[in-house]
């Protein structure tokens, strides 16, 4: 029983890792996002606030106008292991 019971740790040990690896960490997300933001010619996202929390980006700060908005969350879907998007952007001068 015990001997079981240690073979079921172990391969679960062992099985484990392998599926986390398909996930990227909020750390590897937040960087792509910031990445992909900064370098899109729309959205101008260098000033843009980025957090992640469990792969949930949440976008702050304010852009020229919708389409940015737009293409900013649009942008951040693509971004593997992200989950949602919570746009909190806002439109400059509004």
């Amino acid at each position: 029983m015990v001997t079981r019971v240690l073979s079921l740790v172990l391969i679960l040990a062992l099985v484990a890792p392998a599926f986390a690896q398909g996930t990227p960490s909020d750390n590897k997300i937040y960087d792509t996002v910031r990445e992909k933001l900064a370098n899109d010619e729309l959205v101008k996202g260098a000033g843009l606030d980025v957090t992640v929390k469990n792969g949930v980006v949440t976008l702050k700060g304010t852009v020229s106008d919708e389409k940015a908005r737009e293409k900013a969350e649009k942008i951040t879907k693509k971004v593997k292991g992200v989950t949602s998007v919570v746009n909190e952007l806002k439109i400059f001068g509004s």
